[in-house]
Order: C-alpha cells, then sequence, then structure tokens
C-alpha cells in the first residue's frame, strides 16, 4: 500500500541535530494522517508520498521548515512572586506571549526576584535531521479523515 492522502502511517524515527546530536531517540512509534492535515512537517510528507512500508531515508530540516528560527523577543523576564511555589530550571509552563497566543515557556533561570522563561521550541533556530522508518500505512477510518488525525495506539486519543 502506497503513503498518499488519507492514509495512516506509521513511523519510526530519531532525531538529530546538525552535528548528529541525538535530540529524539524515537523508541515509540509516530502515526499520522497523511495529507496536508499538519500533521507532520510538510518536507516529511512530501518525502513519504508514494513510499510503502520499509521504507528508509533521511530528511535534513532548516529551522524554517521545522520549529523556526529562535525569538528572542519570546525570552521574558517575570518576576518570581507571578510563580507558584516549586517553579525550577528547566521546568515548563503553560501561559500566554504578547499577542495573547497560548505558549510553553521553559524556565531558563532563576535569579533572585525574577525568573527567565523562554516560550521558543526547545529545537528553534535547529537545522534537524529526521531517519525515519515506515512501519506500517494503512487506509485512514472516514472518522479519522473527518477529525484531520488518526486514532487509538501511538494517534490521537478523545
Amino acid at each position: 500500500m502506497k503513503i498518499e492522502k488519507n492514509m495512516a502511517v506509521t513511523l519510526r524515527y530519531k532525531v538529530t541535530d546538525a552535528k548528529r546530536q541525538l535530540l529524539e531517540d524515537g523508541k515509540d512509534p509516530m502515526v499520522y494522517l497523511h495529507g496536508g492535515y499538519g500533521n507532520t512537517f510538510a518536507k516529511i510528507e512530501a518525502a513519504l508520498e508514494g513510499q510503502e512500508k520499509g521504507y528508509q531515508t533521511t530528511i535534513e530540516l532548516l529551522p524554517a521548515d521545522a520549529f523556526g528560527e529562535r525569538d528572542e523577543s519570546l525570552v521574558q523576564a517575570i518576576p518570581k512572586a507571578e510563580f507558584p511555589p516549586g517553579v525550577k530550571v528547566g521546568g515548563t509552563l503553560k501561559g500566554q506571549d504578547e499577542s495573547g497566543q497560548e505558549r510553553l515557556f521553559t524556565v531558563l533561570k532563576i535569579k533572585g526576584d525574577t525568573v527567565m522563561l523562554d516560550g521558543n521550541h526547545p529545537m528553534a533556530g535547529k537545522t534537524l535531521r529526521f531517519t525515519v522508518r515506515v512501519d506500517d500505512v494503512r487506509a485512514a477510518t472516514p472518522v479519522e479523515i473527518e477529525h484531520g488525525h488518526v486514532h487509538g495506539e501511538h494517534g490521537h486519543h478523545h
């Protein structure tokens, strides 16, 4: 079965940076609905189009094709008093950026009464190499197509 629009594709993947440092080990498979639903990066979908189970490749994504360039305006200093007790460096918090968009922030450092938060994705600004293997390809169900994502194990759960 070939990968095309409205197919559920199961992948195993590893992600490394430009220096081949392992960023994600890909132990758990990823299942996505193929065909422009935004469930994986467009360049990965393009590389997999027309392929079959067992296909393997490595795809290099520039920051613009993955998590974007770093935006230093997303690094903010917030008074520590505005945070619940137990805030730790490396922790993540949900919040809103200056435009009101919901965003995850990573605690960069805590210095005195100030907490430095970073709203950039941890992989923003990095060139990434995805080594992928197609483990399965199947027709998506009508409900998966209607919802725009795969359901069940390693897919979306409602």
